[in-house]
């Protein structure tokens, strides 16, 4: 019985994730979705040129917004929220023990449209550990990802995107990862919300790398508080300046249900 929910589940969430991006109804004021961009590991496993060779193929000023280490109950409910208000679709790499705490917010994720992906279980740096015990820090967050999304336990993921905390990835580790169909993100650019400062401060320093970027994989994180301060007026800044957001989804996810 459980597996069947879970089954239902999915197939009624997956529409969200993969459906064709549309701005909010009755309010062109908002800077919305302006498209969806299918990626598989087969043409692109690893993506992001601040780390690989390699990034996705975007256009002029096109971003694609992504957030780590959640979900968090005190940071992750504003930054949906704040997205949801500009209609705005992102990719959330999950730590596997915040899923497991908080399977509600896991599931609230991709059930309002964003991508659920992967981040370890615990934030471990994985190139300091035996390829055994990393690839296992790997599997558990995925598994408990799985299981707070859609009911079952799985290293094989619904959507086989992952990111390496600290992006501390190894040759050894990138090459499993690519021989199971994951996709590794890096990043373009990122907010450096990691270091203490005011959402002022982190608004005008993301913004001068998005003009100096003009497009890329844009890395934040969903449980720093200046961060979720800051997302409201970074949005609309972005529409200001004639930004459009991309979203991404395993290659396929369109046509799981025709």
């Amino acid at each position: 019985m459980i597996r069947t929910v879970a089954t239902l589940s999915l197939l009624l969430l997956l529409p969200l994730t993969a459906a064709a991006a549309a701005p909010c109804p009755g309010n062109p004021a908002t800077l919305g979705t302006e498209r969806v961009l299918e990626v598989s590991a087969a043409t692109t496993p690893r993506v992001g040129r601040k780390h690989f060779p390699a990034t996705l193929a975007l256009g002029p000023k096109e971003l694609v917004l992504t957030f780590d280490d959640g979900p968090l109950p005190e940071t992750t409910p504003a930054v949906l929220e704040a997205l949801r208000r500009e209609c705005v679709r992102a990719s959330f790499f999950l730590l596997g023990q915040h899923a497991q705490k908080h399977p509600e917010l896991a599931r609230r994720i991709l059930a309002e449209g964003h991508t659920v992906a992967h981040h370890t279980y615990s934030h471990k740096v994985l190139n300091r550990l035996p390829i055994a015990a990393a690839e296992a820090e790997i599997d558990r967050g995925i598994e408990e990802d799985e299981y707070a999304v859609y009911g079952q336990r799985r290293r094989d993921p619904v959507t086989p995107f992952f990111r390496f905390p600290g992006f501390a990835s190894s040759p050894a580790l990138l090459e499993r990862l690519a021989r199971r169909g994951i996709v590794v993100f890096g990043a373009d650019l990122w907010a450096s919300d990691w270091d203490p400062m005011t959402p002022e401060q982190q608004l005008n320093l993301v913004m001068a790398r998005v003009e100096q970027s003009g497009r890329g994989i844009l890395l934040f994180h969903d449980t720093r508080a200046q961060t979720v301060q800051m997302l409201p007026s970074f949005l609309r800044e972005l529409k200001r300046r004639g930004y459009r957001i991309v979203h991404v989804v395993p290659a396929g996810a369109r046509g799981l249900l025709r």
